[in-house]
């Protein structure tokens, strides 16, 4: 019999869902229109179809509460899904804790993320609706990652915009994408009206997600043969990853248990909502009590001091406008080691579902982050991405509360990837280079400034 620490809920490979889990029909409030950014006026799945490909545009506005997972999507799955839950038995004996930490580990994929259950999906639809060209934009590059792996699966071409700082901090992970056949390059560049007109101004530019966004976007609008596709902020792209919290139901019955409270990083939303989704719709009916908590670096924190408002996902502004909690399009956060985080906007229905009081958010600090994942790594033996620190050093503080209380607290939280191509943040860290960012207030009030004017 394995001891009591080693403990791991795994479902077999039939168990991957057959369907993932829209939650739209299930709110008590619609979301709020998308809508074209020169009329202003809602858009139809028509004003979408330059980007993505029809069949993805229609799941972006479906109402349906389950939507069918193709069977060759479901196969690819299969290399690593069902993913493990496993119990943190040795992080709680090191915590001293009552509580039971669990964790959903995405680090198995083989891109290392929850990434990849997208950009399987997205490949898919591309590929079926004869697209040939993928553009796309990464930050710390665990999308770009998967991505580039989904279009080696299914021969599509693509490119990558990195933003500049990872692609200077994580070579590794350009290397990763190079060798699945991506072509990468640096953002802002050269290459894109937008990236040379940020240059222009800024020459220096250490880039956003929100500047790559917009050379990618540029590019497929410009291509009949080139289609667009976003690791996150969508509701395409949380609806496919709700296979995470579908699991983790299943898991967490096995395990006899129920958290009081699920907890995810958030940059744009995708692991957050692909975990907490599947449970809000059971608490919608009565079925689960846990809280839903984002953790967000205090370096970008579009949920603690962004505005829910209409906003462009771009820095260029080639996008529609979406009603989300955004600090502005044209802010630019510090160059943190949590490059997926950086992004000044959050997907609308994340925002939503905050903006109905059925989720919190929360900021975690960057040193707090990466002592949280070097304990983590020491307790647990997997090193997180700096991403997931945020999850990770917020249900630290959920079990020390508990214990501070007294109190039994089952706390679930996202892996949603390894560190393995992100060790020069980690030594970064341990040689005291790293430091923490309260953005500036007056940082935040200029950007939001520029917001666009809708009745």
């Amino acid at each position: 019999m394995l001891p009591m620490d080693t403990i791991q809920y795994l479902l077999p490979q039939n168990r991957i869902p057959l369907a993932w889990y829209n939650i739209l029909p299930d709110l008590p409030k619609p979301l709020a229109p998308t809508l074209h950014p020169g009329t202003l006026q809602p858009i139809g799945p028509d004003d979408l179809a330059p980007l993505f490909p029809m069949s993805l545009i229609m799941q972006e506005v479906s109402t349906e509460r389950d939507i069918e997972i193709p069977g060759e999507v479901r196969q690819i799955y299969a290399q690593w899904r069902p993913s493990p839950l496993v119990r943190a038995r040795r992080l709680e004996k090191a915590l001293d804790t009552p509580a039971h930490i669990y964790y959903k580990y995405e680090g198995v994929s083989p891109a290392g993320s929850h990434k990849l259950n997208t950009a399987v999906a997205q490949a898919y639809y591309n590929k079926k609706d004869g697209t040939k060209h993928l553009s796309t934009e990464t930050g710390a590059g665990q999308w770009g990652s998967s991505l580039a792996m989904a279009c080696a699966f299914f021969g599509l071409d693509c490119k990558v915009y990195m933003v500049r700082v990872s692609y200077d901090q994580k070579p590794y992970r350009r290397a990763l994408m190079e060798a699945f056949g991506a072509s990468v390059t640096a953002s802002p560049s050269n290459q894109t009206e937008s990236g040379r007109a940020i240059l222009a101004e800024h020459p220096n530019s250490t880039g956003s997600l929100g500047i790559a966004i917009s050379e990618a976007v540029e590019m497929a609008a410009k291509d009949p043969n080139t289609k667009y596709a976003l690791g996150s902020v969508l509701n395409h792209v949380l609806l496919h990853q709700t296979v995470i919290g579908l699991e983790t139901i299943e898991q967490m019955a096995m395990a006899g248990d129920e958290p009081d409270v699920i907890i995810a990083c958030a940059g744009g939303g995708s692991n957050f909502a692909g975990l907490t989704m599947p449970y809000l719709g059971r608490k919608l009916k009565g079925q689960s009590h846990a809280r839903l908590v984002a953790v967000e670096p205090a370096a970008c924190p579009s949920l603690t001091k962004g505005r829910f408002t209409y906003d462009f996902g771009d820095t260029g502004h080639l996008t529609p406008l979406v009603k989300m909690h955004t600090l502005g399009s044209t802010f630019i956060p510090p160059g943190i080691h949590a490059g997926g985080l950086r992004y000044h906007g959050m997907a609308p229905l994340v925002s939503h579902v905050m903006d109905l009081g059925l989720a919190e958010a929360t900021t975690v600090q960057q040193l707090d982050a990466f002592a949280a994942g070097i304990q983590f790594a020491r307790s647990e033996g997997i090193m997180p991405a700096p991403e997931a620190n945020h999850a990770i050093a917020h249900a630290i503080r959920e079990a020390l509360d508990a214990k501070e209380e007294g109190k039994h607290r089952t706390i679930l939280f996202n892996l949603s990837g390894h560190g393995h191509f992100d060790m020069q943040s980690y030594i970064d860290y341990q040689a005291g280079k790293l430091q923490n960012y309260d953005y500036p207030a007056e940082e935040i009030a200029m950007a939001l400034a520029g917001l666009p004017t809708v009745a």
